[in-house]
């Protein structure tokens, strides 16, 4: 069995450790051990998927008008999802030879360059989602992304899985009529909640679980009539919940920042682990040894992995359900034991596959479907694909690829950076590793410049009726000016009708603001050692929350009295940030 190394990462120059358990997997799948970090192998997965840049385009088979992920001045075809999905063309008649007098990254480049691209990411059976993206199962979903698994009547959210009537929402399950929800699950009828799951009819909670009708609260557990952490009757409930009014704008931002502040002194766990067992990371659920991993649920055995749904045995997968996996981004659904995929699903046997579907031992391919034994789209013999694979892999060791800033690829990594078909700024790693242009161009990344709206705003947000009941139908015909970024946007009759069903104010910012807003509520997806802080921490807290006004319930004596406590964990709270963090004993001891 082989032993931890310390490597230095050939990306950020940081030292990081390869553990033994990694090098069984490595060899396991016959793969060498990664020369990037995880962070930086994250990156670059990420670099490669665009979910919130969405373009008006001409679909260059039927030329019909779509919405699609790529700009217009993208240098290869982009076609409509009804003609990728077709028999129309045919991928293979882009096959090539492997040339050997060449690098296998520099071949595979122009190989994406002229193979036609899928415009939108849709998954199987979709109706009425042509402007969102990466959305499997589901029906009437606008400008949300990563909505799967039956979801239905989804608005300006991410990642949800079986949802209905969901509006404005980050990681979100099995929850209906729900606005403002972050990581949560089996809500109903909730708004402005955090980490809480198993509610219904509450607002503003965070951390809470199995709550009705409560109210400005954290760390609630089967509770009921609850406002700011007391206890009401029925009826004083009532009487005192009118008296907040999310109806008006006025009201609504004063609770926000109230409920910003609950959430600082309020009690936090080291991580939102749920039924998980040997699991490292946030935002886990059902799980058993997922390391490093983030909003990871129905998995086992998983290794720096992000947005996956039962997966096992695989390491450094993106937004994927797959068994066996390796530096895996988007897809999956049925793929095994395949590597260094890019949007490819029902993969099996493959290594660098570019959004390849239902196919088995490719190498080198891009859009091919239900397709068998191809290297660079070129069919072989079960005997000649194995043979030319060995070929190119000892070739890709002997003559590796090297990008603008000297960074080596050969065999064992995903893609270079410099394949990805967008500029850096239009995809998921600008929210998680946030550059400049000037940053983004120096590392050696693309960067594209935002398109101005053509729509000219007819009324500023600030002149918008403060009260939800005061709104007309007819505020779906103006355009707004955001209050933040002053950018235009829209209101939906739909959006409208939900909005005053529950009596919520009118938004008075743009979907983009709003998004960022809730992106910038969750945890970075990192962690740090630390040690539980509680005795001291917790007094402190106390004692601050007071000072600000805000009830602080979590005053319980702790089982290991006034000694300090010595459990030890990983999460993804940074050291010095505000919050008081437990470990999971004490958590226990004070909430559950």
């Amino acid at each position: 069995m082989a032993s931890a190394e310390t490597k230095n990462c050939q990306n950020c120059k940081v030292s990081f450790t390869i553990d033994a358990s990694d090098f069984d997997f490595y060899s396991k799948i016959s793969v060498p051990p990664p020369t990037f970090c995880p962070e930086c192998r994250l990156q670059r997965r990420m670099a490669f998927r665009n979910e919130r840049s969405l373009y008006k385009d001409i679909c260059d088979l039927c030329g019909k008008n779509f919405v699609s992920m790529y700009s217009p001045d993208k240098p290869f075809k982009i076609y409509c999802k009804e003609c990728w999905y077709s028999d129309k063309w045919d991928p293979l008649e882009y096959g090539r030879e492997y040339d050997f007098s060449r690098p296998f990254f520099e071949q595979f480049k122009e190989l994406m360059r002229v193979v036609p691209r899928i415009g939108i990411m849709h998954i199987h059976t979709n109706v009425n989602a042509d402007y969102s993206n990466y959305v499997a199962d589901s029906k009437s979903v606008y400008l949300s992304q990563s909505v799967i698994e039956k979801s239905e009547n989804v608005y300006y959210s991410r990642n949800i899985d079986t949802g209905k009537e969901i509006f404005d929402c980050f990681s979100v399950k099995k929850s209906e009529h729900c606005y403002e929800n972050v990581d949560g699950s089996q809500n109903y009828r909730c708004k402005f909640m955090y980490r809480s799951r198993d509610c219904i009819d509450s607002a503003f909670l965070f951390d809470c679980i199995n709550c009705q009708d409560c109210v400005m609260s954290s760390n609630l557990r089967n509770k009921r009539f609850v406002i700011r952490n007391a206890q009401y009757d029925k009826e004083t409930y009532i009487t005192e919940i009118k008296k907040l009014g999310i109806g008006k704008n006025s009201d609504l931002e004063k609770l926000k920042k109230e409920f910003v502040e609950m959430i600082k002194v309020a009690l936090h766990k080291f991580g939102n682990l749920i039924k998980t067992v040997n699991c490292t990371g946030d935002n886990i659920d059902n799980a058993k040894n997922v390391k490093n991993s983030f909003d990871a649920y129905n998995s086992e055995n998983a290794i720096y992995c992000v947005r996956v749904k039962d997966t096992t045995d695989s390491y450094d997968v993106l937004g994927a359900l797959t068994e066996l996996a390796y530096e895996m981004l988007a897809g999956g659904y049925g793929s095994r034991n395949s590597h260094f995929t890019d949007h490819s699903d029902a993969t099996v046997e493959s290594e660098y596959t570019n959004w390849c579907q239902n196919s088995a031992y490719l190498f080198g391919c891009a859009g091919l479907r239900k397709k068998q034994y191809c290297i660079f789209n070129k069919r072989y013999s079960k005997e000649s694909f194995g043979e030319l694979k060995k070929r190119i892999i000892a070739h890709m060791n002997e003559m590796p690829y090297a990008d603008k800033k000297g960074r080596v690829y050969a065999y064992g990594g995903f893609f270079p950076a410099e394949l990805s078909p967008f500029a850096y700024n239009e995809t998921l790693v600008q929210e998680h590793f946030p550059l400049t242009k000037k940053e983004a161009l120096e590392w050696g990344y693309a960067w594209r410049d935002s398109d101005q709206s053509p729509h000219k705003p007819t009324i500023v947000a600030k002149d918008l009726p403060d009260d939800i009941a005061s709104i007309q139908n007819t505020i779906t015909n103006e355009i707004i000016s955001c209050s933040e970024c002053e950018k235009p946007y829209r209101i939906l009759k739909q959006e409208l009708g939900f909005l005053k069903q529950h009596l919520i104010a009118l938004p008075h910012s743009c979907p983009e603001c709003r998004h960022k807003a809730r992106f910038n509520l969750r945890n970075p997806l990192k962690l740090w050692h630390r040690r539980c802080n509680c005795n001291g921490a917790r007094i402190d807290a106390e004692q601050n929350a007071d000072r600000r006004g805000i009830k602080y319930i979590n005053t319980a004596k702790h089982f290991h009295g006034e000694n300090p406590c010595q459990n030890e964990f990983e999460s993804s709270y940074a050291s010095g940030r505000p919050e008081t963090i437990y470990c999971e004993q004490c958590y226990n001891s004070e909430v559950a």
